[in-house]
């Protein structure tokens, strides 16, 4: 492939790792900035009452792309692994394949989503006084939903084959416009939250169609050509396992969050506020480490394919202390600037809104190390044609955490209504579930006979991925 990339199988590892993960992690980061754009912009403008209808909108749309964002890492790590072996007519073939697959689901998800809008808002007990602006909302930010399916889906084709940089340059240029039509609409031509929507939905587009355009244009060899318009039994298997189970990964990982946020919207507008703001904050800090278990995920999977378990071992070595750095010196951050950090989104004069969202940060925090395993963890197995594993370690996370939300929220007593409805889970789940994948790690080998696509894998490197799971 005549292709600018970086070479997962080939050099330092640690360094390599880390220039391919970079562009992504800044690029997830800029892809949060739609989301804040609109509620620094909203909570300054037009009120806590559009903040909050904002904030929850975020975590229904974080969801629902959550379903798209898994469908494509889950092709995505099979484009890796068919890269990483060379193997170029599997891997022409099963983008075609991942397209129709993804691009109907999208259809249908898009479809059912304005059908019963109303519904999902009355699962997550929205408040009388914000439900009209939360449903204005709603309604114009989910025409995007088809426009994330397709800059995912490239962008993850790019990553797979080594380009993590020409996603982001798109997604950045995406982000301004993004930011200049939020002051557009809602300045001086006063459209109000529905602004900010449809703000976000034409730079969606615009990064969209950019990258489509780009990879047509400058990477011919990741055309979809009309040789490529087979589909093979084997590999729509294969990429339907890959992409279903991330999705329900990623899926599952969103909805125990919505859960959550439907818990937070009975205590009222200010909590509701405090908890939008807490969790953009909390998402901005934790990304990095998410998106670097995603870069994490595509070494593994090249290197798998290419059978050099070496490198897969270096870089299990290499990717478990960078988190653990990184999470740490963000925690502390996290911990000593929780009053700042709120203070950036909203006016100082909103004590309340700030204690409460301060508690819940601090508390969040302190346990990033554990998240950040958890992402190395799911990118892991997802590269090791083991996605299923990624759902089963999700499943008991977010299960745990739901089930002592809800609990713990019931004790205002003895624990504060925001501050230990989800974080309090969160060094439960996380230990809890890191300590049971290092008993699950041992046991890999013996999976294999069970796994057929892991049958004509080289016995060695199992062995030494077994050896490493439970050494880090």
């Amino acid at each position: 492939m005549k292709l600018t990339h970086i070479d997962l199988t080939t050099g330092s590892v640690t360094p390599t790792m880390l220039r391919f993960a970079v562009p992504m992690i800044l690029g997830n980061l800029f892809q949060q900035v739609y989301n804040l754009a609109d509620t620094l912009i909203v909570g300054h403008f037009l009120g806590v009452g559009a903040l909050a209808a904002v904030g929850a909108s975020y975590t229904l749309m974080v969801f629902l792309n959550s379903i798209q964002l898994g469908l494509c890492m889950g092709s995505g790590a099979a484009f890796s692994i068919y890269y990483g072996a060379q193997d170029f007519t599997r891997l022409h073939r099963s983008r075609f394949v991942a397209f129709v697959l993804i691009g109907l689901l999208t259809l249908v998800l898009n479809i059912a989503v304005f059908l019963w809008l109303d519904p999902l808002m009355g699962l997550m007990h929205v408040p009388a006084d914000i439900y009209t602006l939360m449903r204005e909302y709603l309604w114009a930010v989910c025409w995007g939903i088809g426009f994330t399916f397709l800059y995912n889906y490239y962008a993850s084709l790019l990553r797979a084959v080594g380009d993590s940089l020409t996603p982001l340059l798109f997604l950045a240029i995406s982000v301004v416009l993004n930011i200049g039509l939020d002051l557009l609409f809602i300045l001086p031509l006063d459209w109000g939250v529905a602004g900010a929507a449809w703000a976000t939905v034409i730079a969606q587009a615009v990064s969209a169609f950019s990258l489509m355009i780009y990879t047509y244009g400058r990477v011919p060899e990741l055309r979809i050509r009309r040789s490529d318009m087979h589909f093979s039994r084997d590999i729509a298997g294969e990429i339907a396992s890959f992409s279903l189970l991330t999705c329900v990964q990623q899926s599952v990982m969103n909805l125990g969050i919505l859960m959550v946020q439907g818990l937070v919207n009975s205590f009222g507008t200010v909590v509701m506020a405090a908890f939008t703001v807490a969790v953009k904050i909390d998402t901005l800090a934790y990304m990095p480490a998410q998106d670097f278990g995603n870069a994490f995920s595509t070494f593994i999977a090249q290197n798998f394919g290419a059978k050099r378990f070496d490198r897969i071992r270096h870089g299990i070595r290499s990717g478990a202390w960078t988190t653990f750095l990184f999470c740490a010196v963000v925690s502390v951050a996290v911990f000593m600037f929780a009053e700042q950090l709120m203070m950036c989104f909203v006016d100082a004069g909103e004590t309340e809104l700030i204690r409460t969202g301060a508690g819940y940060l601090r508390i969040e925090g302190a346990f990033y190390v554990g998240i950040g395993c958890l992402f190395l963890l799911y990118g892991y197995y997802r590269a090791i044609r083991m996605p299923g594993m990624s759902v089963v370690l999700t499943v008991i996370s977010l299960g745990t955490r739901v089930v002592l939300s809800y609990v713990l929220a019931s004790i205002p007593s003895i624990f504060p209504r925001l501050e230990f409805t989800s974080p309090i889970t969160s060094p439960m789940y996380s230990s809890g579930t890191v300590i049971s994948t290092f008993m699950i790690g041992s046991k890999i080998t013996d999976l294999a006979c069970l796994h057929p696509s892991l049958n004509a894998i080289d016995p060695a490197i199992l062995n030494a991925i077994s050896e490493e799971s439970t050494s880090w």
